[in-house]
């Protein structure tokens, strides 16, 4: 570890001050290098982490994606957000733009072996940033990890970048949290447990000179239906997205509200029923089934809460569906705990207030989503946008679009920073900070703020939007 630290401490000057085209031509060479290695990945990935092929087909594609995405990003360039203002003196003239932050520390998931790991999107967007990465891999996926790390070191070997731009290391929990606490790392990317999240982050936040952590953990996305919304079809689409992929996604619905009424009736008998279809499926590693079997276990010992519905196959990841009144999961906090896997919590409110009620009460999540019609919708939504980081309409959670626009990402427990994303091109502002010149002399200045604007990029001068130079 203190090899490959090193390594990226010297790398950061100058990978950092490299040319936009420059850092894009490494991350679509990564891009290449990963869908070179062919069938061997996706049967290496397969075969550790118990996906089906296609899964992992699609989340090669995604990672690819990324990676090309930030390289898109970088050399059109307006990302930066350059801003000038050169106004007459005696007027200082100032000129502000994003720099990176130094060596990044990034901590593979179990749940995505490709898209969230050695070469995800926190890999793809501290890269672009300009800020070399120490990758600490999953355990339950090291092969995979060894397969796409030799990608990116070929890559970085084909484009000329400097040696330590990246390096991955297989870490005891005790070596990762010294990790993150030695001071050539400059930013933590973390996606798993709201346990380990928060052990990383205390120890980020108790160095010398405390860093940022992005971490993203523990979300139970709640699903709202309206009345007219309680239907088969709802029901059938409901029972898909909670057992997609064995539960095992952070967009996973855990917990489903409405209120009380005939049609609601009908629609827990058609869930039910769905749910009874649904078929088991084998997790990521033992330790997401253990705990998974212990969540529901726990439901099915709580007080006043019934089991509705199982698959009617045995096996691991086996799916189960809850239903409690919301008088009791209000006096109960532990019934929204996450259950990581395919399960949900059916919560019947009396009315309207109750329904907004349990709303209130919830932690920060990733997502919300409500389906349905009426005067409610507004005050749902209302009620949603401040617990979420994506607020959905008509649809399901899981699935996470990798463009400009995404938000991944909300209030603490979902993630420790809600300002931030980190799926989309907006994840690289986590990993950069900004930096002002003042009265500098024009050969001092990067090219991104120089008069000529020489990049012809968009910039904020003396406030208006362009690509004009500076007159």
């Amino acid at each position: 570890m203190t090899t490959t630290l090193q390594l990226a401490h010297e790398a950061f000057p100058i990978y950092s001050q490299l040319s936009p085209s420059k850092r894009a031509g490494f991350l679509d060479a990564i891009s290449e290098e990963i869908m070179a290695i062919g069938d061997q990945l996706i049967e290496t990935c397969c075969a550790e982490s118990g996906l089906p092929a296609a899964r992992i087909t699609g989340e090669r594609a995604r990672t690819c994606g990324q990676l090309q995405l930030f390289a898109r990003l970088l050399r059109e360039g307006s990302w930066v957000d350059a801003r000038i203002d050169a106004l007459p003196a005696p007027r200082p003239v100032i000129r502000r733009m994003l720099i990176p932050l130094g060596p990044v520390a990034v901590f593979g998931a179990s749940n995505f072996p490709l898209a969230f790991s050695t070469a995800g999107g926190d890999t793809a967007s501290a890269l672009a940033a300009g800020c070399p990465v120490v990758v600490k891999a999953h355990s339950s996926h090291l092969r995979t990890h060894a397969l796409v790390a030799a990608a990116i070191d070929k890559a970085a070997t084909r484009t000329g970048m400097p040696k330590g731009v990246f390096g991955g290391l297989q870490l005891s929990h005790e070596e990762a949290v010294a990790l993150v606490e030695n001071p050539i790392i400059q930013a933590v990317g973390f996606t798993g447990s709201r346990r380990v999240g928060m052990l990383l982050y205390r120890a980020a936040t108790q160095r010398p000179q405390p860093i940022p952590v992005f971490a993203e953990m523990s979300s139970i996305n709640p699903v709202v239906l309206l009345e007219s919304a309680l239907t088969q079809k709802t029901a059938q689409g409901l029972a898909a997205s909670v057992t997609l992929g064995v539960g095992q996604f952070c967009t996973n619905p855990g917990l489903v509200l409405f209120i009380d009424s005939a049609a609601a009736s009908a629609f827990v008998n058609a869930f039910g029923e769905a749910m009874s279809n649904a078929l088991p499926g084998r997790m990521l590693n033992a330790g997401i089934q253990k705990a998974y079997d212990s969540g529901v276990e726990a439901l099915q010992k709580a007080s006043g809460v019934t089991e509705i519905a199982r698959s009617s196959k045995e096996g691991e990841g086996r799916p189960f569906a809850f239903s409690v009144s919301a008088d009791l999961f209000l006096a109960d906090a532990h019934l929204s705990d996450e259950v990581f896997g395919p399960a949900t919590l059916l919560v019947r409110c009396k009315d309207e207030a109750q329904l907004l009620e349990v709303l209130q009460s919830l932690e920060g999540q990733l997502t919300a989503t409500v389906h349905g019609e009426g005067p409610l919708l507004a005050r749902v939504t209302d009620v949603l946008v401040q617990k979420a980081g994506r607020v959905i309409y008509g649809g399901y959670p899981t699935g996470v679009e990798v463009c400009d626009s995404m938000q991944h990402g909300g209030p603490f427990p979902s993630t420790t920073d809600p300002r931030f994303t980190s799926v989309g091109t907006a994840a690289i502002l986590r990993f950069v900070r900004p930096v002002a010149y003042q009265d500098f002399p024009a050969e001092l200045l990067p090219e991104a703020l120089q008069d000529g604007n020489p990049l012809g990029i968009m910039r904020t001068v003396n406030g208006k939007l362009t690509r004009e130079a500076v007159q």
